[in-house]
């Protein structure tokens, strides 16, 4: 039988001395990609197995084996690193889509599977609606969907704030830039522009919402998406300067709604605005899977003359209120990656709500979230109609 990636890192830790075992840790806590492992982590390393089972932990089983080699030859310890290069390399990889993940809880291993593949995003592809499929939803339907602007005439705008960094390093959102680059793709494959900013305080996420809301381009669109991922509590979410001694940069989710009301919006009125929220309402920090949550020790109608003023919005939060939402530190969250991936694979033959259901659905396996526990959040829902997204038409 072929061996992992594992046990090759733990015949090449077997090989070093004591002396080389401590440069080799010391390395890896300062590594300054942002992919360094904390030295209390570290610290609880006690042999080859446990450094072997730390690595595939942290970078997954697919870049535990090039990180190994880089701080090897980093270190001096440049027969090991050739020979690792040269058994793990050659040999067949051994595919683990459930890697091991340490429960903060009961202090056990317990598995946890990956939703998709590190590169599922450029393997799959949105699938396209037929113009047949959609002639035959408008012939049903009629009145009951949302009217789709012709490609050609139409300008959609999407908003995405993804804030990673934070003035607290220990709340750096590690694997958010995943989500990002797989939300931003989805997006413009269902041909919105995507309006992007990172980084932002709550003043400048709302400056960013106001501003968004009064693009000319929503009167010729016909619909919008909102897409913020930070860390959060239960209505808010948090800005890049929030810390325990400025715990007063957040964005309250309310403000989303009341920026692309009817009143202040009116380029989407009567047009389907989607909210999509990734963040923790509530919880505590993990540990490979990180809680985006606030963390406890921030060091370590329309008639005559009346209009519906909140219409026509759907939102989809990462988890319900009052829990955590987590985050992979290389591959994003559960919720981008299932939420992408039930669009690129529905989107063509189902409205938004059934899509948002599907993606609930997926959060209902116990085997996919292991002992790490969320539920994403239908929320705040106020479409009298259907919303088809008719992807490629």
């Amino acid at each position: 039988m072929a061996k992992s990636p594992k046990d090759h890192l733990e015949d090449a830790f077997n090989d070093l001395g004591m002396d080389e075992l401590k440069k080799f840790k010391n390395k890896l806590c300062d590594r300054k990609k942002g992919e360094g492992i904390r030295k209390a982590q570290v610290e609880k390393v006690c042999d080859a197995i446990d450094l072997a089972d730390l690595m595939v932990r942290t970078f997954t089983s697919t870049r535990a084996v090039p990180v190994a080699i880089e701080i090897l030859e980093a270190v001096g310890c440049n027969e090991q690193a050739a020979e690792l290069k040269e058994n793990a390399v050659q040999s067949p990889p051994v595919v683990q889509s459930r890697p091991d993940v340490v429960d903060h809880a009961a202090g056990q291993l317990p598995k946890v599977e990956l939703a998709l593949a590190d590169d599922w995003h450029k393997q799959l592809h949105l699938v396209s609606c037929s113009q047949e499929f959609k002639n035959k939803i408008i012939k049903e339907k009629g009145q009951e969907i949302y009217q789709v602007k012709e490609k050609k005439v139409r300008k959609r705008l999407a908003l995405l704030i993804n804030n990673i960094d934070f003035d607290e390093k220990a709340m750096t959102r590690r694997g958010a830039d995943t989500d990002e680059n797989n939300m931003e793709w989805l997006l413009k494959e269902l041909d919105y522009q995507v309006v992007k900013h990172k980084n932002l305080s709550a003043k400048d996420m709302e400056k960013a919402v106001k501003d968004f809301a009064r693009r000319e381009e929503h009167a010729h669109s016909d619909s919008t998406f909102v897409v913020i991922m930070s860390h959060g509590k239960r209505d808010a979410v948090l800005g890049v300067h929030y810390s325990s001694s400025n715990p007063s940069d957040t964005f309250p989710v309310d403000n989303i709604y009341r920026c692309l009301n009817s009143e202040n919006c009116p380029g989407l009125r009567d047009k389907p605005k989607v909210i999509l929220i990734q963040a923790c309402r509530g919880g505590e920090t993990g540990r490979l899977w990180a809680s985006d949550g606030e963390p406890e020790e921030p060091v370590k109608i329309e008639g005559d003359d009346f209009v519906h003023k909140e219409k026509d919005f759907i939102s989809l939060m990462s988890c319900t209120p009052d829990t955590k939402s987590y985050r992979h530190v290389e591959n994003g969250t559960f919720y981008v990656q299932n939420l992408v991936d039930v669009l690129m694979k529905h989107a063509h033959e189902e409205h938004i709500e059934e899509l948002f259901r599907k993606v609930l659905q997926r959060f209902e396996s116990t085997d996919m979230m292991g002992s790490y526990r969320q539920m994403a959040c239908k929320d705040r829902a106020s479409l009298p109609k259907l919303f088809y997204l008719f992807p490629g038409l």
